[in-house]
């Protein structure tokens, strides 16, 4: 144990409070519109129906005609990341080897980190000529967040973790002619990161009576603490940390036929350089064996580390068959692959933290959906995804991200409140597969090994108007 329990700094949670199963692949949030929602945001950048295409594609801003438009959406997201245990371990070697023991070491019980949380976001476009349209959106781009019990078998590993993402967007649109119109806009993005885990101070002290080849003070160890992965005597670490920077958007909205629209999407990386604290609470017994041998590796620290959060591109269709019906399809690539190395260092001296390898992968995500014109005041919504995981493999998951693969199925409808004002409502039910988990920390050698059984239900809500 003699680095930082910091498994993933980068890998937590969300803006306002969100989910422990994060909503779309990695930690990126999709719940961006409630009329996106209820075609599992099929058609996303070239749908362009109220303000919130200000963030999906900034040429679609044109489309929205005259004057101002505003809308202003809330997401309610209630994750299950219910986790059962198969064979988690503490560090053999605190064992002489033995994986049995080793196990049989490990105590704690099996645990659900999902918690419901509230998602906002709002936009406005301003029409300034024939040809020039401006924008700006407030929303969460990224995020997630997963809060264990205290005496969870994982708890080594992971306790709460929590990330919030702010982002503020302003864009313009510019309107070649009838059919062809570009988009741009510059991001400010705040970040702010607290990640909780748990230190076994009963093997943290026999390691420093080790170290320090004292028989004394391993027979104060065990008398302290005779056993190890004890709830009762651990201790405990918090990494905090945030950032301001910066980043961009481009778009463009091609129309070929009246009935046809096609949107082209891409969202620039986003790099932060988090600075912050990592903040003990050391245990009473454990307290006297740091005092004695002059050990500072529990002490406050301050510690910084990047977060390199990925960009993305989007290619989406939306085409009217009819005065009806709308058909709507959507392809979305994520650079996860950016998220290779956690790097966590002492700000003061450089001093490596933690440096593990993540290797995540790009991600694709594909979706269809339709829309249906009821009659003058109600439209219908219907959608289907397919999310993949960017996660390559079980040894690579955290319990701070139980990343899975997920198959979207959403509805929604709009319904005009009158001329200028209307209100969407959307509904998604995210199936994930079940997850197995067999990640040994490289900070501290604790294995957790078992599955995670996890869905998610969103429910959505916008309201959108005109003057």
């Amino acid at each position: 144990m003699t680095k930082l329990p910091a498994r993933s700094i980068l890998a937590i949670s969300i803006t306002l409070a969100l989910s422990s199963t994060v909503q779309a692949a990695g930690f990126a949030l999709i719940e961006n519109s409630a009329s996106g929602m209820g075609n599992a945001f099929a058609g996303a950048a070239a749908v362009a129906e109220d303000a919130s295409t200000t963030w999906f594609n900034p040429a679609g801003m044109a489309e929205l005609g005259d004057g101002s438009h505003l809308s202003t959406a809330g997401h309610v997201i209630v994750p299950q990341a219910k986790f059962t245990d198969k064979g988690s371990w503490v560090n053999p070697a605190l064992t002489g080897g033995n994986i049995d023991q080793a196990q049989a070491a490990l105590t704690g019980k099996n645990d659900d980190g999902g918690k419901p949380a509230f998602v906002p976001n709002s936009y406005a476009v301003k029409r300034l000529n024939e040809k020039m349209t401006v924008g700006v959106g407030i929303n969460a781009p990224f995020g997630l967040e997963t809060n264990y019990d205290d005496d969870w078998i994982g708890r080594y590993n992971a306790l709460d973790s929590a990330m919030q993402t702010i982002n503020i967007n302003p864009s313009v649109a510019y309107e070649i002619n009838e059919q062809l119109t570009f988009g741009g806009g510059v991001s400010l993005q705040y970040i702010t990161v607290e990640l909780g885990s748990a230190i076994d101070s009963a093997a943290a002290c026999r390691s420093i009576a080790g170290a320090a080849n004292s028989g004394d003070l391993l027979l104060s160890c065990l008398r302290a603490m005779p056993t190890l992965s004890n709830q009762a005597t651990d201790s405990k670490v918090v990494i905090s940390g945030d950032d301001v920077s910066f980043s961009y958007n481009l778009g463009a909205m091609y129309k070929p036929t009246p009935q046809t629209k096609i949107g082209v999407s891409y969202r620039a990386a986003t790099n932060h350089e988090l600075e912050g604290k990592a903040d003990y609470t050391v245990n009473a017994a454990l307290q006297p064996i740091l005092t004695a041998t002059g050990v500072t590796r529990f002490n406050d620290v301050d510690v910084k580390a990047e977060a390199n959060l990925p960009d993305s591109l989007s290619l989406s269709v939306a085409h009217k068959v009819n005065d009806k019906l709308e058909l709507l399809g959507d392809v979305t690539q994520t650079g996860w692959s950016s998220f290779e190395r956690l790097r966590v260092t002492d700000k003061n001296t450089g001093a490596i933290v933690t440096n593990v390898d993540e290797k995540w992968e790009d991600v694709t995500r594909f979706s269809v959906g339709a829309n249906y014109q009821y009659n003058d005041r109600v439209k219908l919504r219907g959608g289907l995804a397919i999310d993949k995981t960017p996660v390559p493999n079980a040894h690579l998951l955290t319990p701070r991200t139980p990343d899975t693969d997920r198959t979207w199925l959403a509805v929604g409808a709009n319904y005009k409140l009158n001329k200028t004002s209307s209100l969407d409502v959307g509904y998604a039910h995210l199936f994930m597969d079940q997850t197995p988990i067999d990640n040994t920390s490289e900070d501290n050698g604790y294995a957790i090994r078992g599955v995670y059984d996890s869905s998610v239900d969103i429910i959505s809500a916008q309201f959108n108007m005109s003057f």
